[in-house]
């Protein structure tokens, strides 16, 4: 089985890269992230996983979209909405990718995060995949969390403070306060 993993970043990869691949999955990755902002933390997390991917020989696919102002439409004026809309841009996209390059299936690093809306995601991941009529392989990458956050930093990998977009690093400061 292929596999079309798209990747929101070097440190989330890890784990969801090392499980697929344990289970005899070839996987192949895809960067394509218009949420994240601002540019210098697009440029960090985009560049950390090019250097990643050569270095664990990670076939890898990107889409270098710096896109804030069509992230910002996309979820204005529904801001409470946002995280809906940014799993489906990119979901979609993977599902769309998955489909038109022949590959088995897709999934997402996103499934490693505690911090995302695990339900929403899956939801959302099964729509595209019938919408591109391709297999959507769930795997909840959750418990391996803290294990890929540990190899990351052992690796030296770039580990960002945020979920990526502008309101999740606006959230971060408010809660500082």
């Amino acid at each position: 089985m292929n596999t079309l993993l798209h990747i929101c970043c070097a440190p989330c990869s890890v784990m969801c890269i090392e499980t697929l691949r344990a289970e005899g999955i070839d996987v192949s990755g895809l960067w394509y992230n218009p949420n994240i902002h601002p540019f210098t933390e697009y440029r960090s997390r985009k560049t950390t996983l090019i250097e990643y991917a050569k270095k664990i020989e990670l076939p890898l696919t990107v889409i270098d979209n710096y896109g804030l102002r069509e992230f910002v439409s996309l979820v204005h004026p529904d801001y409470d909405n946002r995280c809906r809309k940014c799993y489906e841009m990119r979901l979609d996209k993977a599902a769309s990718l998955a489909k038109e390059n022949g590959f088995d299936s897709f999934t997402s690093t996103l499934f490693v995060s505690p911090y995302q809306n695990h339900e929403m995601m899956i939801e959302v991941a099964q729509q595209a995949a019938e919408r591109h009529g391709v297999e959507f392989l769930y795997r909840d990458f959750r418990p391996y969390f803290r294990e890929g956050q540990a190899k990351a930093r052992e690796m030296e990998l770039y580990m960002q403070k945020y979920c990526g977009c502008i309101f999740s690093e606006e959230d971060r400061y408010r809660k500082k306060k």
